[in-house]
């Protein structure tokens, strides 16, 4: 268990407690406006906590109040190497920012970066990745390792500390699933500040989801991490959609259905993959805080799924609509989901 202090973000809290937080890039070109305008909308209205763009130019500042004006959500500024950008970004009314402060120039250049964020309420997360370590790193461990992940982390924060600046968040990030869990584990026995898990690079909606669910997973059940990133190499809301459903597998959900399904076998006599698709779609912006079951086999559907809030199980040509293992009724197979559909209806409306 990681016990992170608090850090404020716009109007949410990171760490200390508070609810995980889903974050998301944009991936329009940084030259336009309008794309990631529309883009930073669709997270939002996706579920997203926190959005991050890029601003690799000085014109690209202009993002910033563009997005801002169109959304709620607190907006991180990504910056490499410039300072002077996360100076405007700063004066652009950024909500983060996120570099390494090593990468930035000299001390007074990171003195300059701290006192703005300090006087604008504004944290700055340190992303470090497996990937562009510092070359003596490399050498003195033979590569990227957990602990050569750490070492960089902390030589950016005793920057950041040195210029009397403490709003830290911290990434440690690596495309190999074992190495980001170990440098998380190990950085998380030697900091309080918040930690953003992600594994890097992770892939396609496919593999990308099975290598973030594997990290970012493990970790939550170990108590470490208080807000995270799905890499995907796909539309941004589809990370959105992949991070709610790994914070519902791990028990950290926020509400929704927690939608569970058999794999079928041989007494399966009803087309399940098809009637589960249907299902999930169907209950994809149902806000109860349930678990639903469906089941391809009526004899033991109720009981394999007894502790789900509501389920239903098909047969040969019919199947049963059943409640914490409680049958409530029989139907023809084709009114199952109708029949589910009502019964969420009612517990929706509070009529049960």
């Amino acid at each position: 268990m990681h016990n992170s202090k608090q850090v404020k973000v716009g109007a949410l809290t990171i760490g200390g407690g508070a609810p995980i937080l889903i974050q998301s890039m944009l991936n329009a070109p940084s030259d336009d406006v309008a794309a990631n305008v529309a883009q930073a909308r669709e997270l939002a209205a996706a579920g997203c906590d926190i959005i991050r763009v890029a601003v690799p130019d000085k014109q690209d500042i202009a993002l910033i109040g563009a997005i801002k004006g169109a959304v709620g959500v607190p907006l991180v500024a990504d910056i490499h190497f410039d300072y002077r950008l996360a100076l405007e970004a700063v004066a652009a009314g950024v909500d983060k920012i996120r570099l390494n402060p090593g990468n930035i120039g000299g001390a007074d250049r990171v003195q300059r970066v701290a006192s703005a964020c300090r006087a604008a309420g504004v944290p700055i997360r340190i992303g470090v990745n497996g990937g562009s370590l510092e070359r003596e790193l490399l050498e003195k461990y033979g590569g990227p390792t957990a602990q050569a992940l750490v070492d960089s982390a902390q030589r950016h924060v005793a920057l950041l500390e040195q210029a009397d600046f403490g709003d830290i968040v911290l990434s440690l990030k690596a495309s190999s699933v074992p190495l980001t869990v170990e440098s998380y584990r190990l950085m998380a026995c030697q900091t309080r500040y918040p930690l953003h898990l992600g594994v890097t690079e992770a892939g396609t909606s496919r593999m990308g989801l099975v290598k973030s669910a594997a990290g970012i997973g493990s970790l939550l059940l170990d108590g470490i991490g208080d807000t995270i990133r799905v890499s995907l190499t796909a539309p941004p809301e589809e990370e959105v959609r992949a991070a709610k459903d790994i914070l519902t597998a791990v028990g950290k959900g926020r509400g929704g259905v927690n939608l569970v399904s058999c794999p079928t076998c041989g007494r399966t006599r009803i087309d399940l993959i098809a009637l589960v698709g249907q299902v999930e779609q169907a209950l994809a912006g149902c806000p109860l805080d349930i678990t639903v079951a469906v089941m391809g086999c009526a004899v033991n559907g109720p009981g394999e799924a007894r502790e789900a809030d509501l389920g239903i199980a098909g047969g040969d040509g019919n199947g049963i609509l059943f409640a914490k293992g409680k049958i409530l009724g029989k139907y023809p197979q084709e009114q199952l989901l109708p029949a589910l559909l009502e019964q969420v209806a009612k517990l929706e409306r509070g009529a049960i």
